[in-house]
């Protein structure tokens, strides 16, 4: 027995000796360098930032944090290396007990196939060793792929670099999807409860539809107004009515809709009704503050869609089709749920854009 535990033991030292002696080389590219996708503002300093926190102003302290998060990013390239690695110097990372730390600080891979986006590989970093070149995939066939990095959705990064077998060829790609689709709501909007990056339902609509969306968290707040204001997009599609109160919603409904459309005539604004919450389901406070919330929207949404030119209102599902089983927390659904959601908003999110010539 003595025996076989020393050979064992040698032959371990032998192999980790070989691969010190041959180790695999990568040349780096920074990601910002390549195309960057889902950006709702373009010229952030730093670029995994979603808003210019310097520039636009009025933000709470949680508010701040989470427009620093690179959540709803991605970036597009292809290459013909056999690895692909990334290797990360957060400024902060995400550790929430109702999303999955793929999701929250970690990366989720997509390439090419058969015209269609096919899920490849999700990583994240060692917990103790976030600065470590970490190995995405390996093996590819070494032929010319184009890819989709999302990028973590619960972290701040000040550099995200993408590593290729030393020799093989990264390079960007022109923007996968069409058209600029400003998406502007909740922690449903930002992925919470996701398992990893990719599996927001922007994320999955764009997919779906190839039409990009981009993310952003919304109470109806006039400072956030002004971000859309000075965005460039094609058209908006608001989760606006799952964090205000009534009160809030009554206050500022009206007048955040005039301000937007103000900047952008014309450009539709295509609002949705909140979701379900499982956490209904047996206590009657949440019950009842869920019905009023509601009840507010359908009312005032019925004079909106009569009231201005450009305005729509449309229903997400996830929770209550097709079990009630899609909940992680009693708020978020889980990835699944929100397939469901972004199926639920597809139809008539494209018919209604068909209207603007937005195919």
């Amino acid at each position: 027995m003595r025996k076989t535990i020393a050979i064992l033991m040698l032959s371990l030292a032998a192999v980790t000796m070989s691969a010190q002696k041959n180790p695999v080389k990568y040349n780096f590219t920074e990601a910002s360098d390549l195309t960057m996708v889902g950006k709702l503002m373009t010229d952030t300093p730093n670029p995994y930032h979603r808003v210019d926190t310097v520039k636009f102003k009025g933000f709470t302290a949680g508010e701040n944090k989470q427009v620093r998060m690179s959540a709803g990013l991605s970036v597009a390239f292809r290459t013909d290396s056999k690895t692909i690695t990334v290797k990360t110097k957060y400024l902060d990372r995400g550790f929430p007990t109702n999303t999955g730390g793929l999701a929250a600080r970690g990366y989720d891979l997509y390439i090419k196939k058969d015209g269609k986006w096919l899920w490849a590989a999700s990583k994240v970093t060692h917990d103790q060793k976030p600065d470590d070149n970490v190995v995405l995939i390996g093996n590819l066939d070494g032929s010319m792929h184009e890819c989709l990095m999302y990028l973590p959705i619960l972290s701040e990064e000040k550099s995200i670099q993408i590593g290729v077998n030393e020799g093989a060829v990264i390079e960007a790609i022109d923007n996968p999807f069409r058209h600029r689709i400003g998406i502007f709501g909740s922690s449903f909007t930002h992925g919470i409860s996701t398992s990893r990056a990719g599996m927001s339902y922007p994320d999955q609509l764009s997919r779906m539809t190839g039409l990009l969306g981009c993310s952003g968290n919304c109470k109806l707040q006039p400072y956030f107004a002004d971000v859309l204001c000075a965005a460039d997009v094609d058209a908006f599609v608001f989760d606006s009515f799952s964090n205000p109160t009534p009160e809030q919603i009554k206050e500022r409904l009206f007048p955040f809709i005039e301000k937007v459309q103000a900047a952008h005539p014309g450009v539709p604004m295509i609002f949705q009704k909140t979701i379900y919450r499982e956490s209904r389901n047996f206590n009657t406070s949440s019950d009842k503050g869920e019905g009023r919330r509601m009840e507010v929207v359908d009312s005032l949404m019925n004079i909106a869609v009569k009231k201005y030119p450009d305005v729509y209102f449309v229903t997400a599902t996830c929770a209550t089709a097709p079990n009630h089983e899609t909940s992680v927390d009693g708020t978020h659904p889980s990835d699944y749920g929100y397939t469901l959601w972004a199926e639920s908003i597809r139809k008539p999110i494209v018919k209604i854009l068909r209207k603007y010539g937005i195919r």
